[in-house]
Order: structure tokens, then C-alpha cells, then sequence
């Protein structure tokens, strides 16, 4: 296995659909117009010599590395900034072209320090590369310059040194190898959209800056790579590369983060990562990254991961490391006796959206082949459940309609529920980049999050509406579009039903449903929701984006289909820059849907009460499925506490954090006889366990993701599993033990099974994968590529399907016992209940969750910044440190979840969406006070986690 290389163009690829044809050093070539020279050579394999360009950034123009000589025209202009002309002749290299490179060349080493040798950048390095490419043999002015940043040898001042900044906890700066050509601050600027670096000084004093000389930390640096990956020199490096030494081979894998699926480049020495490089050819990220994906990485090698089973005949008894031989068996045995005693409906499984798609699919397989009931249900019931149901009743499929590449044509977005800078950051820079271009935002939440505004964005209209109310909006923004005739009938009457369009245009014109009685619910001005409406319906392209704020409240489903009334009435489906685009909150949340992992739901979202998806099941799988819909994970929580329901494989998912209502999932856990989990920590569900089987990361497994485009991509393994199996592998040791004949040597065979009873993934095979980077389904026979864009031609179902949303509000209301709205969320950090980030330098940015409440509301509570503070409702409490900030409005406080000791789901209630149980965890009625300090359920926590933490450690020393 090599290291592979990627071609750097030096400037970014046209999009012209006109050519142009030139000749460069005599040889004839054709491009788009508007390509740069600098480019054009590169498309016929000549490379000029660069400093300040790279194709991921506009040109620049100032490092005069690449000057050329064109015929017919005086000078010798830079190649970056010239762009293709008809016949134009170029030459590449002369004598004068190479005397002036020399030259150049010389006053940059004069001022660089050669330390070469022991320079962590030696043998990646572009200065030194170019300074060879150019035949530098010497330098005229010395290599000491009297400006230098170095601290001098002789111990005499130099007021224009700089230390170096080792500040940030993944990479180093040393200003004294900086050459000032700009590429960190472009890319801070034009990539990733947060404007945190400058340049300070001037003339020779003149260096990268984050913010005004502040150190990386303290600046406004999100850490996410682009300006590492943009220095040509060792001026910004990966702290892993000056204590590793640089990488000999590496493979293209998917990220195990969020829904957007960026694709990574692991590079490795031997089996240690020495660095995780966004890939260019990556379809959803296009070689950017986030601090999350690029460096945190570190968890899959924790000294709290677990390596070795564990079993325990009571979950009062010590762990006792086992053989995978040993704790296999007792699982199956004990999952027999369990169903001999209890019946066959005792016992199901919960799948995790962070898994493969082949072991998603295995799990389900599992229960219905093996356990012989439909109890299988997966993390996504509690986030994106809504989505599958909502977009299924509008469209005919459970998923989004557009590709990521699709914003880049869009003339209004809205982003209803997201904060997607936070949770989806590589498509929230995306995002920015096209507003900066000019695209109108609005943005309805009840927090001002940074899209609301930031560095050169700022939106339209931030609808901030009180939590629970989002029904109300959509509907009213509908009554304006119907009122005012903006709707778009022609498309209307082509691709719905006309009839049911009529019945629902009916009742959203109702006074009822206009902005104006809407204020009164939701807080918004009438004047802003009018004025929203008619910018998304008459702004041209207009795309919407939404996210767990729409999903996770007890009108869920109902907001969902709302939002594609919106998009069907005004014809904003079935091209690019438009849509209805759910932002998936983990890696596989798509994924683990596609695989059947709802009870109700077979492979490809085929009822399991079909009988000719049954059929097809039942044929290949060689058994009898039971019709019936099993158990959602709520219902197993209320049939263990009833003692029905016995026995619980959760694979991947930490349910005692993530679940609402805390106190039912772990009065549930216990009533259970066995629960094995499956995973990379003992994480809080762990506490519950009699198995504990460790799992693999996902550097340790083959398989595919598939993201919130419905990308299906290729998860390639790059280390040994350090636990002896892939996850895959341990789900069929526990098949095989329950007497199932299953006999897989690699995941690609699962993908092939999974091609063969899934329509929509008929055309789907890791070959093709391997060959083409990427497919988005459907793919099959109609589409052997994939289908970027949905509904082109027409909607899935036949005629799309509008659908009254009648506004239902929340059972949980404030009054005098708890006034205040308890809202959650994600911060950049930090991800999902934070098992793996927590366990990696992340958490120096975010070490506690906090709660923001409004000065005002502090104040009536004599609550200052940093105290800590109770935060009490109906079913719980749960005490944290208050932020004061007006990103909420009075009468909103918001907390995250990625600590478990916050316990905030001991706070949310079992609310949920009416159709689908996604909980409400957007809406909870609280009260906060002053308080001492954690709560007694928080110490409980705290010293279960502390004993987790020392069992790994035991178990790590005893190794």
C-alpha cells in the first residue's frame, strides 16, 4: 500500500461549459474558458513552480514563483491569474522565466530557517520541493536575514520575534517558517468561511495572525484543518506528524462523525494514523474538513476502550474478562432461555446510526431470522424517525431530495431547526460561501445561532419562534403563499394531487392560519413571516434545510410534512438548488434506516406486512417472518418495566445517555434478565449490562456509510481491529451460536445480499464503489449511477401528496411552576453524548455542558455567568453552570447533551411525535434556581462513569 497523491492544479477547476484552445511548451491542449494557465498546463502534465496557489483556493497572484511568457504580449504575468485566451502560445520555461524563479527563490530561503533535516514537513515540504524545481544551488543574500523571526544565536533583542504557538492541542504554529503566501488566511476566508487568521506587520515583519496576535486558542480558529492543509511549508503542522514523522501509505475512508460524510484520506505509518487528510475527490466535502473529522480521531485508541469481553450474571457483580468463545455462548444461551421462558417476543435488539450499513442489515437480520419477532428498532427513532414518515407520505421516499452540491444554485435557503455550522459544519461553510455569493437566508429557530450572523453573512429573517410552535409557522408562511397567489399551480396540477391541493390550500387560508393569529402562538412578528414567505416563494431556487428542531417534538411528523406542502405548492423540487434536505445528525442515520432497522420497516423501507417483500426475505434468508410490526424502543422500555419484554443486543448505541426520560430507560434496563452491549467504552448503558462485547472503530472495518445526500460510500479498514473482530464478525459469531447458518467473509458479500432484496440498492456492489468513489441511491438498473437529484420527472409515489397540518400544541406548557422553555442542541466540539470526542482533546474547547439563559431571566433569579444553577421539570432535575448570553430569548434556556453527567435527558419528558415516538426532547417545561452543585442523580452518574474509567484502567494495566 502506497501513500496516495493527489494532483494539485493550482488554481480551481472552471465552470464553463465553452473551451478554449491553446498551446503551452508546444503542445496543444483545450479547456474550459476561464481556466488559468497555471491550470491548463497541469491537464497536460507540465507542473510550473507555485508557492501561493493551490487548487482549493481562488488565484492569488503574489508569490511570482510562476511567472510565463506569452507570446505576442509584453511581461511575464503569472500563470495563476492569466487565464486561457483562442490561441494562445505559452512558454513554461526559458532563461529569463528560470533567472527570475531563481531569484525569487533566493529571497525566500535567505529569510528561512534550513533546518531541514530536522524540519517535521522534511520530504512534504513545497518550499523545499520548489527550491529544487527551480535549480537553487545558492543564495546571494546569506540565509541569516537581519529581520528575521528567529530569537537571535547571540542573545541580542530582535523586537520582530514571534515564539512559536503550540497553544491548539492539534497542530503548531512557528511564524519563523512562514512565508507569507497567504493560502492559510484564503482558506480560512474562502473555505471554511470563519475569517479567523490575518496578516500582521508589514514588509519583512509581516506573518500569519490569528485574530490580533492572538495565541490559536484564544482566537476565533474553529481548528478545522484548512489552513494546515493549506501551508506549503512547516510553518502550520499536525502535532501527530512532528512526533510520528511522516506518513508511508494510506487509504480513502468515510468519516464516522455526522450525516455529511466527508471522505478522508488516513495516512499511516506502519498501523499508527499519523494524520487524517480530507480527500478532494470527496463528493460531499470536496477536500474540506472539521475539527471532528480532521484530528479527532484519537478515541479509537483510548486507554478506556475496552478490548476484551466482559460477562457478569447480575449487573451487582464484577465484570470478569472472558474468551470471545466463552461470552458468544453465554449470550446466545442465555437469549434461548430467555425466549423458551418468556416467549419469542421477550427479547429485540436497538441498532446504531454510527454503524456500517452490512451491520445495520445484520442486526435486523438477526431478530427477524434468529429471534423470529420484528423487535428491532434503531437510534434514529429518537432523531430522524419524523423524516421517514413525513417525506414518505409527500414524496414516496424517506429521504432527501438533493445532493450538497445543489446549494451552490440555490437563490434562497432556509434553515428551519439546524444549526448547521455546529452539527454539520464542512456543508455549513458550504452554506456560507453561498450566501457571501449573494443567496437570501432565513432562518427560524428559537436561538440565534451563527448563521443568524457571523463574518460577511447575516440573515434575511430569523423567525426565532417560542419551541414547540413550528407547525404554526409553516403553516402561516403557506397561508401567505396561497393568499397572495404565489403558489405555483402549473407545477402543482403536473405532479400532485389536485384535489388534495385544493383541500389544503383551503386550510391554510384560513384566518386561523395567517401570520397575524400566528404571533400570538409563536412570538414572530406577522410582518416577518409574511415577508419570509414571500422571498422563498418568489426568490428563485429556494432550498430548505432542516434539522432535530424540527424532528424532535411531539408534531414532528407533522412540521416534516409541512415543509414539503411548502416545497410542492411552489414547485421548488426536482432541480438543483432547491429541495427539501434533511440534515442527518450521525454518520449512518440514513444508512441504518435504509437497512430495515425499524420493526415495522424491511430493507429498503418494504412493510414487513407485504407479502411480496416477504417473500423475497423469506427466499433468500431461508425462514418464515413474522407479519407483525414488533416493539419501537419505547415500547421495550414499558414492556421490560412490565416484565414482558427480557432481553435487549444493543449495538453501538448508548441509550441510558441519549434516550429521554432517564429515569424510565434505566427503570427498563434493570427489569431486563440480559442486556449485552456492544461497543468501544463502557459507556452509560454499560451500567446496565451482563455482556459487554467490544466493537471495532471504524479505522478497523470495512463497510459503507450513507450520509444525508443518500451517498453510499466506502468505509475502508486501515488498522487491525484491536478487539480481534468487526462489528459484522461479532454479529454473526452470535447468529451462528443461536444455530443460524450464516457464513460471510467479508461485508462486500453483505452488500451483495442487501443488492438483492433492496430495490433501491440493486445496482449497489463495493466494486462499483471502489470505481466510481460513491453512489446515491436509487441505483439500480434505471440508474446505474445513482440519482443525485430526486423527483425530476415526477414524485415516487405517483402524484405528490399534500397534507393538512392542523396545528396541535404541546402538552407541555410553562405556567407558574416552570416558566421557562428547555431547548437542546449540538456545539462544534463535541458530538452526539460525546463517547468519542470526549475522549480526545475536544473537550479543551468544550469541557461541561452549559445552560444559556437570557440576562433578563438570570437576573429575576440572582443567576450570574458561571454559577451553577438547578434546572427543575415535571420528571427531573439536573444541575450545570449557567452562560448568560442573548442568543436565547426571555422565556428560552438551551443546554447540550454531550456530557453525561449533565444528565439532561433526566429532565426531558416521554412527549413524542404522534406518529413515529421520536421524543420531544425540544420542548420541556422548567424552572431554573440558584444551586451548590450537582444533583444526587448527577453523583450517582458521576461515580458509575468513575468506575467504568477504573475498570478500563485495571484492564488496560493488566494487558
Amino acid at each position: 500500500m502506497s501513500l496516495i497523491k493527489e494532483i494539485d492544479y493550482g488554481t480551481p477547476q472552471s465552470k464553463s461549459s465553452k473551451e478554449v484552445t491553446l498551446t503551452i511548451d508546444g503542445l496543444s491542449v483545450t479547456v474550459p474558458e476561464g481556466t488559468s494557465v497555471m491550470r491548463a498546463a497541469m491537464e497536460i502534465g507540465t507542473e510550473i513552480p507555485k508557492l501561493c496557489a493551490t487548487d482549493s483556493i481562488k488565484a492569488f497572484g503574489s508569490c511570482r514563483l510562476c511567472v510565463i511568457e506569452v507570446e505576442g504580449r509584453n511581461g511575464t504575468p503569472a500563470s495563476c491569474t492569466t487565464p486561457v485566451s483562442p490561441g494562445m502560445v505559452v512558454h513554461t520555461q526559458t532563461p529569463r522565466l528560470k533567472a527570475i524563479r531563481r531569484g525569487v527563490m533566493e529571497l525566500y530561503i535567505s529569510d528561512h530557517p534550513l533546518d531541514c533535516l530536522t524540519c517535521a514537513a522534511n520530504g512534504d515540504c513545497e518550499l523545499q520541493t520548489m527550491a529544487g524545481a527551480v535549480g537553487l544551488r545558492d543564495v546571494r543574500y546569506g540565509y541569516d536575514g537581519s529581520n528575521h523571526v528567529f530569537a537571535r544565536n547571540d542573545g541580542s533583542a530582535n523586537f520582530n520575534w514571534k515564539p512559536k504557538d503550540e497553544s491548539n492541542p492539534y497542530f503548531t504554529y512557528d511564524p519563523s517558517k512562514c512565508i507569507v503566501c497567504n493560502r492559510c488566511v484564503r482558506a480560512c476566508e474562502e473555505v471554511q468561511g470563519t475569517f479567523a487568521l490575518t496578516i500582521s506587520g508589514r514588509g519583512f515583519s509581516s506573518r500569519v495572525s490569528p485574530g490580533m496576535d492572538e495565541a490559536f486558542m484564544e482566537s476565533e480558529c474553529v481548528s478545522c484543518g484548512a489552513c494546515v492543509q493549506a501551508c506549503p511549508t512547516a510553518t502550520l503542522t499536525e502535532k501527530t506528524v512532528i512526533e510520528v514523522g511522516q506518513p508511508e501509505h494510506s487509504a480513502v475512508t468515510t468519516c464516522a462523525y455526522c450525516g455529511v460524510g466527508c471522505t478522508f484520506k488516513a495516512e499511516m505509518r506502519g498501523e499508527e494514523i499519523v494524520r487524517m487528510v480530507p480527500w478532494k475527490d470527496g463528493k460531499a466535502n470536496h477536500g474540506h474538513s472539521c475539527i471532528k473529522g480532521r484530528f479527532a480521531y484519537g478515541y479509537a485508541l483510548h486507554r478506556e476502550r475496552i478490548l476484551n469481553p466482559m460477562i457478569r450474571d447480575t449487573i451487582d457483580e464484577p465484570w470478569r474478562v472472558v474468551s470471545w468463545e466463552e461470552a458468544i455462548a453465554f449470550t446466545a444461551r442465555r437469549f434461548k432461555e430467555i425466549q423458551a421462558k418468556y416467549g419469542k417476543n421477550s427479547v429485540g435488539v436497538i441498532t446504531s446510526s454510527r454503524c456500517t450499513n452490512e451491520e445495520s442489515y445484520l442486526v435486523q437480520k438477526l431478530t427477524r431470522a434468529g429471534f423470529g419477532n420484528n423487535n428491532t428498532d434503531t437510534c434514529a427513532r429518537v432523531c430522524h424517525s419524523p423524516t421517514g414518515y413525513g417525506l414518505n407520505q409527500a414524496f414516496g421516499t424517506s429521504a432527501g431530495t438533493q445532493d450538497f452540491d445543489s446549494v451552490d444554485d440555490s437563490d434562497v435557503i432556509v434553515v428551519i431547526g439546524a444549526n448547521p455550522t455546529d452539527a454539520h459544519p464542512v456543508f455549513g461553510s458550504r452554506m456560507k460561501k453561498r450566501l457571501r455569493e449573494g443567496a437570501k437566508l432565513i432562518v427560524v429557530d428559537p436561538r440565534r445561532t451563527d448563521l443568524v450572523k457571523s463574518p460577511h453573512i447575516k440573515a434575511d429573517y430569523h423567525l426565532a419562534l417560542k419551541p414547540g410552535t413550528n407547525v404554526a409557522i409553516v403553516t402561516a408562511l403557506a397561508h401567505v403563499i396561497v393568499t397572495e397567489g404565489l403558489a405555483n399551480e402549473a407545477y402543482v396540477r403536473e405532479r400532485c394531487d389536485w384535489d388534495e391541493y385544493q383541500d389544503w390550500a383551503a386550510f391554510v387560508a384560513e384566518e386561523r392560519n395567517s401570520p397575524e393569529a400566528v404571533e400570538k402562538l409563536t412570538g414572530v412578528p406577522a410582518a416577518d413571516i409574511r415577508a419570509a414567505a414571500r422571498l422563498y416563494a418568489t426568490g428563485g431556487n429556494a432550498a430548505i434545510y432542516y434539522g432535530l428542531g424540527v424532528t424532535e417534538h411531539s408534531q414532528g411528523s407533522t412540521t416534516v410534512m409541512g415543509i414539503a406542502n411548502l416545497a410542492m405548492a411552489t414547485g421548488n423540487l426536482g432541480r438543483r438548488g432547491v429541495g427539501v434536505n434533511p440534515l442527518r445528525g450521525q454518520n449512518n442515520v440514513q444508512g441504518s434506516c435504509d437497512m430495515g432497522s425499524f420493526p415495522h420497516e424491511l430493507p429498503g423501507y418494504q412493510h414487513i406486512s407485504g407479502e411480496k417483500a416477504r417473500a423475497a426475505f423469506e427466499a433468500e434468508w431461508g425462514v418464515t417472518l413474522d407479519p407483525e410490526p414488533g416493539l419501537r424502543i419505547p415500547n421495550m422500555f414499558d414492556a421490560a418495566v412490565d416484565g414482558t419484554f427480557k432481553g435487549l443486543y444493543v449495538q453501538g448505541e448508548d441509550i441510558l445517555q441519549s434516550d429521554p426520560d432517564t429515569t424510565h430507560v434505566s427503570a427498563g434496563l434493570a427489569a431486563m434478565e440480559l442486556v449485552v452491549v456492544q461497543d468501544l467504552f463502557l459507556v452509560e448503558t454499560a451500567n446496565y449490562a451482563h455482556v459487554f462485547l467490544p466493537g471495532a472503530s471504524f479505522l478497523e472495518k470495512d463497510g459503507t456509510f450513507t450520509n444525508a445526500e443518500r451517498r453510499i460510500q466506502l468505509v475502508r479498514k486501515v488498522m487491525s481491529p484491536k478487539n480481534g473482530y468487526g462489528d459484522w464478525e461479532i454479529t454473526q459469531l452470535i447468529a451462528k451460536a443461536l444455530g443460524l447458518d450464516w457464513n460471510y467473509d467479508h461485508p462486500g458479500q453483505i452488500m451483495d445480499e442487501i443488492a438483492r432484496v433492496t430495490p433501491s440498492f440493486r445496482g449497489v456492489s463495493f466494486a462499483k464503489l471502489d470505481e466510481e468513489g460513491s453512489v446515491q441511491w436509487p441505483c439500480n438498473d434505471e440508474n446505474p449511477h445513482g440519482v443525485p437529484i430526486m423527483h425530476i420527472n415526477g414524485f415516487a409515489r405517483g402524484k405528490g401528496k399534500f397534507v393538512i397540518t392542523e396545528y396541535v400544541p404541546t402538552d407541555e406548557k410553562t405556567g407558574p411552576r416552570f416558566p421557562l422553555l428547555l431547548t437542546t442542541g449540538r456545539i462544534l466540539s463535541q458530538y452526539n453524548v460525546g463517547a468519542q470526542t470526549r475522549r480526545t482533546h475536544n473537550s479543551e474547547w468544550h469541557p461541561e455542558d452549559v445552560l444559556e439563559i437570557h440576562p433578563h431571566d438570570a437576573e429575576n433569579r440572582g443567576v450570574k455567568d458561571g454559577d451553577w444553577v438547578k434546572v427543575q421539570s415535571r420528571v427531573g432535575e439536573a444541575s450545570l453552570r449557567a452562560q448568560i448570553t442573548d442568543r436565547v430569548a426571555p422565556g428560552v434556556v438551551y443546554t447540550t447533551f454531550h456530557h453525561p453527567v449533565t444528565q439532561a435527558n433526566v429532565i426531558t419528558t416521554d412527549n413524542s411525535d404522534w406518529a413515529t415516538n421520536c421524543p420531544e426532547y425540544k420542548v420541556t417545561a422548567v424552572q431554573v434556581s440558584a444551586s451548590n452543585g450537582p444533583t444526587e442523580w448527577q453523583e450517582k452518574y458521576r461515580e458509575l462513569s468513575e468506575r467504568s474509567r477504573r475498570i478500563a484502567g485495571a484492564i488496560d494495566a493488566a494487558e
